[in-house]
């Protein structure tokens, strides 16, 4: 995701350098006041960043020297304001950071994450600024607050608070070399993640291919050409590749070799993590307790709906009581299934999961993944995702080749409401480089805010994902999965696009952490429903409609491997709070890995397998004690669409209603009463279990 608003230091003036050198040292001309990818090189980045945070030192300065008694408008709003140049340089410096950088530009970011780091621990223990925001807040009896004004003041009081404003003398300076060594440290576990990745190369013979779909064996054709060795085959660790071989390659034997370079990244060589995040972990365990809490969970969790590390286990205790009798149901079939198909008895290993799953989901539902690729061709796709905002929400997409774009593979596009107002900008990324990390993200290049000359800033946004790249003739076919991460991802864009508030710091995204994942995998939901899927699920080749029988099969399968889903995604969670709330240094992260996750392990361990070292979510993104919130939000998603269901799955006032309380409001309130607004009551996890098939064993609290 994202959100770099980032009010510090004196470091450098860059005032040598002029205008027409540096792109960022004027507005950007570009349609929409959008970025101008083309003359940005690696030289401009530190000057444009250290002028931003010489410009912004000087706005800190500004309001610190004042004479006037502090007051909403002098301070909480001018310091929102503060450091427009920095974050204007650093909404493009840290998207293309994950989308397009080169070695040299991630040698940058270690410079930059060092100086960001001393400029934001600064501005946080700079006792003058932190004198005025304290009376403020004492005093704000005194000002008429809007709700939105009552959330920035909050919060603009609990960033000082809670980030150790309130410490004196040595454990001042003790918290300023945490945060500066913290820094370096998450975006070097970043880089060595995204840099090992790539360097990953499986060679294969035509021997090698049993059971492989054409579109992965053709790729991988492709893939060996390139480096002029005609005849072989190359799979590398990208995503798509990786998910494609595990599901359907026959061979046993080089599904166990995949999964084991691909779980063993990190581990060891040039790009080991695991003292990396044992200092992680250990600095941000010193940073809480020096900030008066038990452990950094404690501390991280004040701010979000969960509120507390109990909070957070009580969810996933929960969860995992209501799913682990539908696991072992699951794994007792899937293991019969595999004996009675290879004749003999067989133990699943972690690297057979998704081949025998994938033939027994076939099998049950006469539903194979691939036979639905042809139907989800991405242009289609493209039409269909957008289409879905058209019909929920009113919004039109039109592409604007205008609009300069930082690779050839990126679409942007104008967005417009139901009435041809502008809303804002979305650029697409969809397809895997060296040059980008893996996954899938939402971030932006501008958040919507009004300006101090009451100008309504509209966003521009950006949907990053690592989709299957066309070959030769056949174009980009998605699987379910993929449209499904595509529909995430575009809901993390509308909470983006639609947000509608004064504040940057409070607009689209910037909610509670366990509350942003809610409009992503709200839109999950549609991906099974028919009435979605006819409007633009057709064969690329016939344009005949998807046929019945595979949306039934979709349908009926969304279901299966439930509680192996569920179970995975509370593995990651124990594994986070695991992590984060240690009072003590890690001393084997294999072990400490083990324990942590051993109520919900599906498998046995396997030696030389961890998941810790490439968590970047946790420690390079920031789902640090966090990782529970996709959880947490699923519960909220399941809740909300079931309103859907009754209404309709296009009806105009629960969508409305949807909008106009969620999406438009960003983080201006509260989002438990956001979404007691929206729903009329209180979520539960009911909705969750039935979407899922589970039968609850015990009887389950209310999740609040």
């Amino acid at each position: 995701m994202k959100k770099i608003i980032v009010p510090l230091t004196l470091l450098m003036s860059a005032s040598a350098m002029t205008t027409a050198q540096n792109p960022f040292f004027d507005d950007f001309k570009g349609v929409h006041e959008t970025a101008p990818f083309s003359a940005i090189d690696n030289s401009h980045w530190m000057p444009a960043i250290d002028r931003g945070i010489e410009l912004a030192q000087q706005e800190v300065n500004a309001i610190t020297m004042q004479r006037s008694v502090p007051d909403f408008d002098n301070t909480i709003v001018a310091l929102e304001r503060v450091g427009k140049d920095l974050n204007r340089v650093l909404n493009v410096f840290f998207p293309l950071l994950s989308a397009n950088a080169d070695d040299e530009m991630m040698t940058l970011s270690m410079e930059a994450s060092r100086k960001l780091s001393e400029y934001s621990t600064n501005l946080i223990l700079n006792e003058a600024l932190w004198n005025r925001v304290k009376y403020v807040y004492e005093h704000k009896d005194l000002y008429d607050l809007t709700p939105e004004q009552q959330t920035l003041l909050q919060n603009t009081y609990d960033s000082f608070a809670l980030s150790g404003a309130a410490l004196e003398g040595e454990d001042r300076e003790t918290f300023k070399k945490l945060s500066a060594e913290l820094s370096e440290l998450t975006t070097r576990f970043g880089q060595n993640v995204q840099k090992e990745l790539p360097s990953y190369e499986v060679w294969l013979t035509a021997d090698d291919l049993s059971g492989l779909p054409q579109s992965s064996v053709g790729a991988a054709a492709e893939a060996a050409a390139a480096k002029g060795r005609e005849g072989e085959y190359l799979f590398t660790l990208d995503q798509p590749v990786y998910m494609a071989f595990m599901k359907y390659s026959d061979r046993g034997d080089l599904r166990e070799r995949m999964y084991k370079l691909y779980t063993g990244r990190n581990t060891k060589g040039e790009y080991d993590n695991t003292e990396v995040l044992r200092r992680i972990a250990e600095l941000r365990m010193q940073m809480g307790k020096l900030l008066g809490a038990k452990n950094y969970a404690s501390h991280s969790l004040r701010r979000t709906m969960a509120q507390t590390p109990e909070g957070v286990y009580g969810l996933l205790d929960r969860l995992r009581d209501a799913y682990k009798p539908a696991l072992k149901k699951e794994m007792d079939e899937l293991t019969a299934y595999a004996s009675a198909l290879e004749g003999h008895a067989v133990e699943i290993k972690p690297w057979d999961y998704s081949y025998y799953s994938n033939k027994l989901r076939a099998e049950k539902y006469a539903f194979d993944e691939e036979a639905l690729r042809p139907y989800f061709e991405l242009n289609n796709v493209i039409d269909g995702v957008f289409g879905l905002a058209t019909k929920l929400y009113g919004l039109k997409f039109v592409q604007n080749d205008s609009i300069e774009v930082y690779h050839p593979d990126v679409k942007a596009f104008d967005v417009t409401d139901a009435n041809g107002k502008f809303v804002g900008v979305i650029y697409t990324d969809f397809f895997p480089r060296a040059s980008k990390r893996p996954g899938a993200w939402m971030t932006g290049f501008r958040d919507q805010c009004v300006t101090e000359d009451g100008v309504n800033e509209r966003p521009q946004v950006s949907i990053v994902m690592n989709f299957t790249k066309p070959t030769g003739d056949t174009p980009s076919l998605l699987t379910p999965y993929e449209v499904e991460t595509f529909l995430h991802e575009f809901g993390h864009a509308l909470h983006g696009l639609l947000t509608d508030v004064n504040y940057a710091s409070l607009s689209g995204t910037s909610v509670y952490r366990d509350f942003v994942e809610l409009p992503s995998q709200f839109n999950e939901n549609y991906l099974t429903e028919r009435e979605f899927l006819d409007g633009f699920a057709r064969h690329y080749q016939t344009g005949a409609p998807i046929p019945q029988e595979l949306v039934d099969g979709l349908v009926a399968s969304a279901q299966f491997g439930a509680a192996y889903a569920c179970m995975r995604q509370l593995m990651f969670g124990y594994l986070d709070m695991a992590w984060h709330t240690i009072d003590a240094p890690v001393a084997d992260v294999a072990d400490f890995e083990r324990k942590a996750t051993e109520q919900v392990q599906i498998f046995a361990p396997v030696e030389g397998s961890l998941t810790s070292p490439q968590f970047s979510h946790i420690f390079a993104g920031g789902y640090a004690a966090g990782y529970y919130s996709y959880k947490w939000a699923e519960v909220l998603d399941a809740d909300a669409f079931s309103m859907f269901k009754q209404n309709g799955i296009f009806d105009k006032a629960t969508a409305d209603s949807f909008r106009t309380n969620i999406l438009m409001k960003g983080g201006t309130e509260n989002p438990a009463e956001l979404y007691r607004r929206f729903r009329g009551q209180e979520p539960g996890i009911e909705a969750l279990l039935e979407r899922d098939g589970i039968k609850p064993q015990i009887a389950h609290p209310e999740q609040r």
